[in-house]
């Protein structure tokens, strides 16, 4: 069968606009000439042996497109249709314009309303662009993965910086203490640089606790000493040594003029004075006896750890201190933790603009800093244990990012 010729087609509209019954025509003679036409459509179409052909789904590049969305209605026909898509093209064409992109390829309907009375459908134009400049921000993101970059691709090199740079902030939490000891050295902020040292309590290795009135490390003297290690039963009971002075020498320290005190669970005890003796177990320096302690914060995370079992030993509340501790590893964590987080959320709320992402970045940054002080205080306090209080903040956030990550369009 021939195609019809622009006489016959130019016929056939002027007959479905003559006969059409939205215009008063008659309904059954225009379905029939419907049905004549229909039937001539399909006479054209050549046979084919669908039998052989294998069906198999190819997965396309996506491809970023301009869209604008429209409608008619029903009783305009085509005329109606190929107004309105016109309309759009232009709209499309003035944006593509406007962005600075081309359009690349043909237009796309896709239909979203077929109604009785109205029929709605967009319109879309591919266009070529790696970046949109939208409202003053330029977007990447959706040119990307229109590229075939996936959302896990694309934040990769994010991840990979976050990872380094929580190995950074880890050595640098070991390097600061080294650093500001030797700057104390250097200008002599201790007190005891001066050679002298009074009324302080040293926590020796092994659970001894040494108080002393005054230390002078030119004579190289100490008076007035409690030297104190607490036992465990009979086979190591608590000492309690005290002497009026002890000197150093070549062959460590001699305690003149005191007593030692052997206790065994609170009960029996045994005693004898001594006019000098020598203790073994005491083998620090005049200079190590001169250094003043460091602040927590001014401790590596061993020298910490060996801290925080001298306190207990003393039994005293080291709380704060295992809280300092834990923070040592957690606060690098939150920057792998805090990558996880942000990458999703900068994914699903990109086209917010400049004020609102402004907004969201410091009400999470006063969020965590808030969780990081409550869970110090928790931590501190015993009301939590404080590996878990240190925790805490980038436990809430590891679930908030699991959860973004979760709804995050790859």
């Amino acid at each position: 069968m021939t195609d019809p010729t622009d006489d016959e087609r130019a016929a056939r509209r002027a007959y479905i606009r003559e006969h059409h019954p939205d215009r008063g025509g008659d309904p059954d003679a225009f379905i029939q000439f419907s049905l004549n036409n229909l039937q001539n459509v399909v006479a054209s179409v050549q046979n084919v042996d669908y039998t052989k052909l294998i069906p198999y789904i190819e997965q396309t590049q996506p491809t970023p497109v301009l869209m604008v969305s429209t409608s008619i209605e029903r009783k305009g026909g085509l005329e109606a249709l190929n107004d309105a898509t016109d309309k759009a093209i232009g709209q499309i064409q003035a944006a593509a314009k406007k962005l600075g992109v081309t359009t690349t390829g043909p237009r796309i309907i896709y239909t979203t309303n077929y109604g009785d009375q109205n029929y709605s459908f967009d319109v879309a134009m591919p266009i070529s662009a790696t970046s949109l400049n939208v409202g003053g921000q330029t977007v990447e993101l959706t040119a990307a993965k229109a590229g075939g970059i996936s959302f896990h691709r694309f934040v990769l090199p994010i991840y990979v910086g976050a990872v380094l740079a929580a190995g950074l902030c880890l050595a640098l939490e070991e390097l600061a203490p080294a650093m500001t000891e030797r700057k104390v050295q250097i200008h002599g902020e201790r007190a005891g640089s001066r050679g002298q040292r009074y009324n302080f309590v040293y926590r020796a290795e092994r659970g001894w606790v040494y108080t002393v009135r005054t230390l002078d490390s030119k004579t190289q003297r100490l008076t007035d000493i409690v030297l104190t290690r607490q036992g465990t039963g009979a086979s190591y009971p608590s000492l309690a040594i005290t002497a009026d002075s002890a000197t150093w020498d070549s062959t460590g320290w001699r305690l003149w003029s005191g007593s030692s005190r052997a206790i065994v669970n609170g009960a029996g005890q045994t005693s004898f004075k001594f006019r000098s003796m020598r203790l073994t177990n005491m083998t620090e320096l005049p200079s190590d006896l001169l250094a003043e302690p460091r602040r927590p914060e001014e401790m590596r995370y061993a020298e910490l750890g060996r801290y925080i079992e001298a306190v207990e030993r003393s039994g005293s509340d080291a709380g704060k201190v295992r809280v300092m501790r834990a923070l040592k590893l957690a606060v690098p964590a939150t920057c792998i933790i805090i990558a996880l987080f942000g990458a999703p959320l900068a994914m699903t709320s990109y086209r917010a603009g400049t004020a609102i992402g402004i907004g969201i970045s410091l009400a999470t940054t006063i969020t965590f800093l808030l969780l990081v002080q409550l869970s110090q205080a928790l931590g501190g306090s015993g009301l939590l244990k404080p590996e878990l209080a240190a925790w805490l903040p980038n436990a809430v956030f590891s679930v908030a990012a699991i959860v973004l990550l979760a709804r995050a369009r790859t």
